[in-house]
């Protein structure tokens, strides 16, 4: 009954057979590759870019990006090699269940709803936000009473709720949707690096790295990273530490190649199309993100930036107005591809966690017709688009990445713990340099992580404190490992002799 216990690979395997708890194999490398660009190509690169260069890091945002790419190149490499040894639902919380143990696995799960949940909320109420302003540039006005902001956002419930009916009636249909909106989003930031070419001056790229400036006493204790209350360090934009601080920023237009994972066991063939989606959609997303980097810095200085601005208010400051129109619609498509991935991710979660018996059983069983957790999509999806519409998410969204960090950093520890164990099992794809790699992989989420604000290490402890609640009060003693233990302490019991 420990809470260390680990559950076998091969019963993980054996567990995804099973009639009641089935997926359908249906994606293809293609197919998980459109997954990743969609899920990661949002409001990070339509939002974070430019507030990023302007606050932090000036024309230098480019190796801001950069950083984090290799961060989470790293990360990807081990989520590759896990995927594709564990083809299992679940991504990083089934990994860890195999290696690090039960208690591990509950918390990786947890943080996951945290990234993913939230995620999709926040991606929602940008949405709502991109379609007021494409709406208002067509001559159609939303109320204010149900617009972007109010006490009910009715455009980001609606959104939630048309994609959770989408999602709920196969992975393939959601899968043909994503692909037609990621070809327009694509589209749209292919168009931003062609048009803005032509608008770029030299001189805005200098000075490339800024000089540094020191910025203490511009927020509370609350509001400054952990790594300065900590060390009593001063915070600084520009120079070294401002593109270090961008990095930390610009890391949530990389989140959601992790999401590939979750889809493992509806992956036609795993063990090489999983590695293929989740290096080749983070690949692509980095050298478009580079791309923009340098048009968007090159169009307008950086100091001359809105820190609120999007790509399209880069092109309004250039004069182009009609060129903004058409990226606000561009961003409307991206961002309804990222809702979706990110409810299907977040159902997968939930669905391992289920089939475990951590959570309740029954929500885990998939619906005969449409191959889908059911119960888990609408569920997750109401709650999603109450959250959407009824909270003012602001800092928040500082969540996302500490709960996608925290599993980063673990599942980067895994990789050489499971390679100890089971030196035996078949790896189609391994990380190189193991276990340099993922060590390093690990330091540097770890580093991250201590970059974000104090508050939200707070709110994130409570967060954790409520999973621990959860998982003392019902998954600790109902889990299958749990009960599995339970009839193996019964069996090594002898019986009493016949009197």
């Amino acid at each position: 009954m420990s809470v260390w216990r680990t559950k076998s690979i091969e019963q993980s395997i054996a567990e995804g057979d099973e009639p009641e708890y089935q997926l359908k194999k249906r994606l293809t490398a293609l197919d998980l590759t459109v997954f990743g660009v969609g899920v990661v190509i949002g409001a990070g690169i339509f939002t974070v870019a430019g507030r990023a260069a302007h606050t932090l890091a000036g024309p230098a945002i480019l190796i801001s990006f950069v950083i984090a790419a290799i961060c989470c190149g790293l990360a990807a490499l081990c989520y590759a090699e896990f995927a594709s040894t564990i083809p299992v639902s679940g991504s990083a919380y089934t990994f860890s269940y195999a290696t690090l143990g039960e208690l591990v696995a509950w918390i990786i799960g947890w943080d996951l709803l945290l990234e993913l949940m939230l995620g999709a909320a926040v991606v929602a109420q940008g949405w709502s936000a991109y379609l007021g302003v494409l709406l208002d540039r067509l001559g159609i006005i939303i109320p204010e009473s149900v617009a972007y902001g109010s006490s009910f956002d009715l455009p980001a419930f609606l959104l939630v709720a048309v994609l959770t009916v989408l999602v709920s009636i196969g992975i393939q249909e959601s899968m043909r949707v994503n692909l037609a909106l990621v070809a327009v989003k694509v589209f749209i930031v292919l168009f931003v690096i062609v048009a803005g070419i032509g608008f770029i001056k030299s001189a805005n790229y200098t000075p490339f790295i800024p000089d540094a400036v020191p910025t203490e006493g511009a927020g509370s204790t609350l509001e400054a990273p952990l790594l300065q209350t900590l060390f009593g360090l001063t915070p600084s934009a520009f120079g070294i530490g401002g593109i270090l601080a961008g990095a930390s920023l610009v890391f949530f237009a990389y989140i959601g190649f992790d999401v590939v994972a979750t889809t493992a066991e509806e992956a036609r063939n795993p063990a090489k199309d999983l590695p293929k989606g989740i290096l080749g959609s983070l690949l692509i997303c980095t050298i478009l993100y580079c791309a923009v980097a340098i048009v968007m810095t090159g169009m307008v200085r950086y100091d001359q930036l809105s820190p609120e601005a999007s790509l399209a208010k880069v092109f309004e400051d250039v004069g182009k107005p009609g060129y903004a129109t058409l990226i606000a619609a561009g961003a409307v498509a991206g961002l309804t591809t990222v809702v979706m991935t990110l409810l299907i991710g977040s159902s997968r979660v939930v669905f391992a966690m289920s089939r475990d018996w951590l959570l309740p059983a029954s929500l885990g069983k998939t619906n005969a017709r449409t191959g889908t957790p059911v119960k888990i999509t609408v569920g997750i999806g109401l709650l999603v688009a109450l959250t959407a519409a009824l909270t003012p998410i602001g800092k928040l969204e500082y969540m996302i990445n500490i709960g996608t960090l925290t599993a980063f950093f673990l599942v980067s520890l895994a990789v050489p713990v499971l390679r100890r164990r089971r030196p035996d099992f078949d790896r189609p794809f391994t990380v190189p340099f193991s276990p340099w790699l993922p060590w390093l992989s690990a330091a540097i989420c770890a580093y991250l992580m201590l970059t974000l604000p104090l508050e939200t290490w707070i709110r994130f402890a409570i967060w954790m404190a409520l999973g621990f609640g959860i998982y003392f009060a019902y998954g600790y003693k109902r889990s299958r490992l749990a009960l599995g233990a339970h009839e193996d302490a019964r069996a090594s019991v002898p019986s009493k002799p016949a009197p």
